[in-house]
C-alpha cells in the first residue's frame, strides 16, 4: 500500500506466484472441494505456505479471488475468441470455457455458500458480466447471419446456466456436451 492508500503493483515475481496459486487452487477446489486444505494449494503452486497466506491470509480470501479471476478470465476470452475464429466457432469454443468455469465453481460451491452466509459477496457483478460476453458472441454471430435474431443474450444465457444445474461437476460433463451442442444447434439459423 502506498501513502496515499492505493494498492502497489506487484513485483513480476510475485504476481507469477499469485497467478500460480490461484491456478492450483481452482485444480485443487475442482477436485477436492471445501476440504480441501491450504498447504495442498500451496504445493500444488509450488510455492510455501508463507508466499500463500501473505496473498490470501484466508481461505475464504482464496475461494472469492479464485472465483472472481474464473469469472474474469472466462469473460476475457469472448473478445480473443472472436479474434481468432469464425463467430460461431468462437461461441461454441467459449461456452465450452463456461463448462469448465461451471465444474470449477462447483467444487468450491461450499465455500461459496460460506462466503455469502457470513455476508461476503463473491458474484458481484459476475452474472452481468457473462452476459456482457454472451452478448458480444451473439452480437458477432448475429452479423455474420449464423444464429436466429429473435433469441438474445438474456435467453442463452438462461439456457447456459439451466445446463449448469443440471450437469455440473466433471462426471456429468458429457452430458453437458451433449446439452450445450443441442442448445447452439438450436440458435442456429436453418437454411
Amino acid at each position: 500500500m502506498t501513502d496515499d492508500g492505493t494498492q502497489r503493483p506487484l513485483r513480476a515475481d510475485a504476481r507469477r506466484n499469485r497467478e500460480k496459486i490461484l491456478a492450483a487452487a481452482v485444480r485443487v477446489f475442482t477436485t477436492q472441494g471445501l476440504d480441501a486444505q491450504m498447504e495442498r494449494v500451496a504445493k500444488e503452486a509450488g510455492v510455501g505456505s508463507a508466499t500463500l497466506y501473505r496473498n490470501f491470509p484466508t481461505r475464504e480470501a482464496l475461494v472469492e479471488a479464485v472465483y472472481r479471476n474464473e469469472v474474469a478470465r472466462l469473460c476475457e476470452a469472448a473478445p480473443a475468441l472472436l479474434a481468432e475464429h469464425p463467430p460461431m466457432e468462437a461461441l461454441r469454443a467459449w461456452t465450452r470455457l463456461f463448462l469448465d468455469y461451471v465444474t470449477a465453481k462447483y467444487g468450491m460451491i461450499d465455500a461459496l455458500r460460506a462466503l455469502a452466509a457470513a455476508g461476503e459477496s463473491p458474484h458481484g457483478r459476475s452474472r452481468e458480466m457473462v452476459r456482457d460476453a454472451v452478448a458480444t458472441l451473439m452480437d458477432a454471430c448475429a452479423a455474420a447471419g449464423v444464429i436466429r435474431t429473435d433469441l438474445g443474450p438474456a435467453d442463452l444465457a438462461a439456457a447456459l446456466e439451466g445446463i449448469a444445474l443440471t450437469s455440473a461437476g466433471a462426471e456429468r460433463r458429457p452430458q453437458a456436451e451433449r446439452l450445450l451442442g443441442l442448445t447452439l444447434d438450436g440458435l442456429a439459423v436453418r437454411p
